[in-house]
């Protein structure tokens, strides 16, 4: 049994080893092993990622090692990662001439590259991606798929344009893009453009998505930055312009990680377990066979001929005709968050009928076999998503709330978001951080449906004109 989703800590640790998704056990401080369920599960979510990708970006692939000269070009990135870089010495017994990181990010791996793939105007727009493992050395608490020091599934793309503006193009879509896979997760989000103090190291600007987990604090579950061309300058990334002169790009580069996957776990699961939207589903269905003695060979016919019919369809399905009680086999897939049941006794065998619930609503209805058709199940799919979505916007908006007053928002913090008025000055945003002992998240660019509160205002701090801003505390 599971710990009550109320007691979030314990429940998230717990459903991530009941569930099968990944095994803590390996010995070595924030590195875990992906079960194979997890991993199945991890690579649907992907899947849909890499799809939304392919539609404007090349998928490529660097190497991890990254030489300590290229990674220390860029002074500002390279103090944003300092405390957190594995350091490789030595090849073998030989102590190496040149220290090589393990990445954190890439864009120093990749720029390199980059200087020597981009020659012309006709090179650009320049848009690639990778998924690939990232290390850091992170000396907070670890927490599987939250907090690692092996980053298993970094998403990261680079891209490289003519100037500012067509950058800043990129940038616009590179937030719909992440809106639309965050959407087809059933994930709500902000959208927030990070104050100046906590902008990636090396950018002009950050844009992050934060979703709100169920213990209130926040989680950053993508980000977009527009780096101008401060890592061009600093790579010598120049192109010929239609004139014949040379310029610096612009560049843009995203990321998501395996965080997304602990969002869709943490926000959709219940008492019970996982609750997984239909199209990410390791199993989508599963056909349950209720046996009585003298009626077996009836029951499991037909059981395999209903599972036969979903895997035409295109259905990720199973059958359990193993030997545990009814009540067993329920909690089990509950457990393990599979959308759709069918349970078949011998009544349903006699009439061709089969009972259907979904994990969402554990509502039992019974109908006939040949109402299972793939239009039928489209539906049914669409529907989850659309209950699940709205499940966790109420959710949500019983842990957000705007202030006006600084000392109400201190005790809100650690329960939920805030939303409340700044100014631009860093002064201020340091104020507020340290009165309330959590971090500013930046100006408030997309709420969540439902969330509304204006974006101008008088700053909570000094009165003067402000914009909505959010403040929690995070993960």
């Amino acid at each position: 049994m599971l710990p009550p989703k109320s007691n979030f800590s314990e429940w998230y640790h717990e459903v991530i080893q009941q569930a099968e998704i990944m095994d803590v056990r390996y010995p070595v401080k924030g590195l875990y092993v992906w079960f194979p369920f997890g991993y199945k599960l991890r690579n649907l979510v992907y899947g849909r990622l890499r799809e939304i990708m392919d539609r404007e970006h090349d998928e490529v692939y660097f190497p991890a090692l990254i030489p300590e000269t290229e990674l220390g070009k860029e002074g500002q990135h390279i103090k944003g990662f300092e405390d957190e870089v594995y350091w490789i010495t030595h090849g073998g017994i030989d102590r190496l001439d040149v220290k090589l990181a393990l990445r954190p990010t890439s864009e120093t791996a990749m720029y390199p590259m980059f200087k020597l793939w981009i020659r012309s105007h006709a090179d650009l727009p320049l848009r690639v991606y990778q998924i690939v493992n990232v290390f850091r050395y992170e000396t907070k608490h670890t927490r599987p798929l939250i907090r690692l020091r092996e980053i298993t599934s970094f998403k990261e793309a680079h891209t490289a344009h003519r100037n500012y503006e067509e950058a800043e193009e990129n940038v616009k879509m590179a937030v719909n893009a992440y809106k639309e896979f965050f959407d087809s997760l059933a994930i709500p989000y902000f959208v927030i453009k990070r104050p100046e103090w906590d902008k990636f190291p090396g950018a002009d600007y950050t844009i992050a998505f934060d979703t709100v987990m169920p213990d209130g604090r926040t989680l950053q579950i993508g980000t977009v930055h527009h780096l101008a061309d401060n890592f061009a300058k600093t790579f010598d990334i120049k192109y010929e312009t239609p004139e014949g002169d040379h310029a610096y790009v612009h560049q843009t580069c995203y990321g998501i990680s395996e965080r997304c996957v602990a969002a869709l776990i943490s926000i959709h699961g219940d008492d019970v377990g996982l609750i997984l939207p239909f199209h990410f589903a390791p199993h989508q269905a599963v056909v349950i066979p209720i046996l009585y003695k003298g009626k077996e060979e009836q029951v499991l016919k037909f059981s395999d001929e209903i599972l036969k019919k979903l895997k035409e369809i295109g259905i990720r399905a199973i059958l359990d005709d193993s030997d545990e009680r009814p009540g067993a086999k329920y909690y089990r897939w509950e457990l393990f968050g599979v959308p759709l049941r069918i349970e078949i006794g011998p009544r349903e065998a006699e009439g061709r009928e089969v009972v259907v619930s979904f994990r969402d609503e554990r509502v039992k209805r019974k109908i006939q076999a040949d109402e299972i058709t793939e239009e039928k199940i489209v539906k049914w799919a669409d529907d989850m998503h659309d209950r699940l979505k709205k499940r966790a916007l109420d959710l949500i908006l019983e842990k957000v709330r705007f202030f006006e007053n600084a000392g109400e928002m201190e005790e809100w913090m650690g329960k939920g978001v805030a939303m409340f008025h700044l100014c631009n000055s860093i002064e201020c945003g340091e104020s507020i951080e340290e009165q309330v002992r959590a971090g500013v998240l930046g100006e408030i660019i997309e709420m969540p449906e439902g969330v509304h509160a204006d974006k101008e205002g008088k700053c909570i701090v000094c009165g003067g004109d402000g914009r909505l801003n959010a403040i929690a505390k995070s993960y």
